[in-house]
């Protein structure tokens, strides 16, 4: 028998809150989740394992619209698996450029730091003594 975790257990172990579990389950973003006799939420490590890629997509930026249909799209099985590739791969490729955009933002920034640190460095310097100063 495959183990079934509680709400609580997926929460802790996702660090997502159960009413976010529950608010994508109720948007289709996870499908509906089995339940216990006791009406409890039971989830598979499938269901841990798709939670964890749900994640990845949003906090990489991926807007919830998209991947809504991206889980759509893996409810409908094999069949759509080029298109849910090539999903993942617009994707991927808007990182990429997102990220070389940060380098090089980050690259400024480290130029104004610097100039700014010898800026202040220089500022703060004690006064050199001239060369009138040693012949007295």
């Amino acid at each position: 028998m495959e183990t079934e975790f509680s709400i609580q257990r997926v929460a802790e172990r996702t660090g997502l809150s159960i009413d976010t579990l529950r608010y994508y389950e109720h948007i289709g973003l996870l499908e509906p989740v089995s339940r216990a006799s006791s009406g409890h939420r039971r989830y598979t490590q499938k269901d841990i394992d798709w939670i964890g890629l749900v994640i990845n997509l949003r906090e990489t930026g991926m807007p919830l619209a998209q991947i809504h249909h991206f889980a759509e799209l893996r409810r409908q099985g094999e069949a759509t698996a080029t298109e849910r590739l090539h999903i993942l791969e617009q994707h991927q490729h808007a990182l990429k450029q997102q990220m070389q955009r940060l380098e090089q933002h980050m690259t400024a920034l480290q130029h104004k730091i610097a100039h700014k640190k010898a800026f202040l460095a220089q500022r703060d310097a004690p006064p050199h003594p001239t060369s009138e100063s040693h012949a007295e």
